[in-house]
């Protein structure tokens, strides 16, 4: 159990990092102004070229009136469908994103190179006129699969088969939920210290995956996953539905965590989507889920018109 203490402390560590990444870009920013106030040669200059590039901005569409700023995994970052290319193409928005598949929320949480790129998204945004309508924050589906996926799980033939709950709560209850309530402290800063509000914050937990051995195209030589068949296998759980059973759990637990989170005093301004039911588990599931972890092309549209609901109506 995480006492309030290391909750107060996990917000003071995000507020140092953002108090220190401030402080790097105020400096970083002085050189920018230098250099664009006394440029070293003319400026080209693109009257000429106006009717060339109205016609060019024409056939790329209207301009989004919202600009959302992302930070996460591979749900906001799968090759050709995501939910941030989804909500910019589907639903109107442009998108600023620092977020790369693998990634993993103690990485997001504790390395300074990330906070560092989504300050200068902020800035990017800022300078173009317009203020954030909303931060996205997606992570943790790295944090509970992959190669350490069989910590969790007692062998199928063993007294306590199932989940390994305090290996759950280790990770899950203590490890991830500190590195979001730091993550979403120093996001929060940035935005106070850069703009003089906080930003709503959007994120989100995964829904019940089916643990069926598939990988990113298969999953064949060096292409990722599977994701979880090989823990379960490891561990003697060869039936289907226990492992769905046993993933919907961990999920389970996963998206109980992220309810915790956003439900503290400090994270009014924090919004938490619940994306349980979403996708389907039954038969037709491969409908929805491409692989293990990430849904198809229609399981991301469920997904994205889910996200776009809530952001339309901060």
């Amino acid at each position: 159990m995480i006492s309030d203490n290391a909750i107060k402390e996990a917000m003071a560590i995000g507020r140092r990092q953002a108090e220190a990444i401030i402080s790097f870009r105020d400096k970083e920013l002085k050189k920018r102004a230098a250099v664009i106030a006394a440029p070293a040669k003319p400026v080209r200059r693109i009257t000429a070229l106006e009717p060339r590039m109205m016609a060019i901005q024409q056939s790329l569409g209207p301009q989004a009136q919202d600009v959302l700023v992302a930070e996460g995994d591979s749900w906001f970052d799968y090759p050709f469908h995501d939910v941030l290319r989804m909500l910019e193409d589907h639903h109107g928005y442009e998108v600023e994103s620092v977020a790369h598949w693998g990634d993993r929320v103690e990485e997001m949480a504790y390395t300074g190179g990330q906070l560092e790129e989504f300050t200068r998204r902020i800035e990017k945004v800022l300078r173009n006129g317009s203020i954030p309508r909303a931060i996205l924050l997606s992570g943790g589906g790295n944090d509970i699969s992959g190669d350490e996926f069989g910590m969790f799980l007692n062998h199928a033939a063993s007294a306590i088969a199932g989940l390994n709950r305090t290996v759950v709560d280790g990770v899950i209850n203590e490890r991830v939920k500190i590195a979001y309530v730091t993550i979403i402290s120093k996001i929060t800063n940035v935005c106070q210290m850069r703009i003089g509000h906080p930003l709503p914050i959007v994120l989100h937990g995964y829904d019940h995956p089916v643990p069926d051995g598939r990988g990113f195209l298969g999953g064949w030589g060096l292409l990722p996953g599977p994701w979880l068949e090989p823990g379960f296998r490891e561990k003697g759980f060869d039936q289907l539905q226990q492992r769905i059973s046993i993933a919907k759990e961990l999920i389970d637990s996963f998206n109980t965590m992220l309810n915790e989170v956003t439900s503290l005093s400090e994270f009014a301004h924090v919004h938490y989507i619940d994306l349980r039911g979403t996708l389907s588990e039954s038969n037709n599931y491969k409908d929805d889920w491409a692989n293990e972890l990430h849904p198809t092309e229609s399981g991301f549209e469920k997904v994205t018109s889910k996200f776009a609901k809530v952001i339309a109506s901060l």
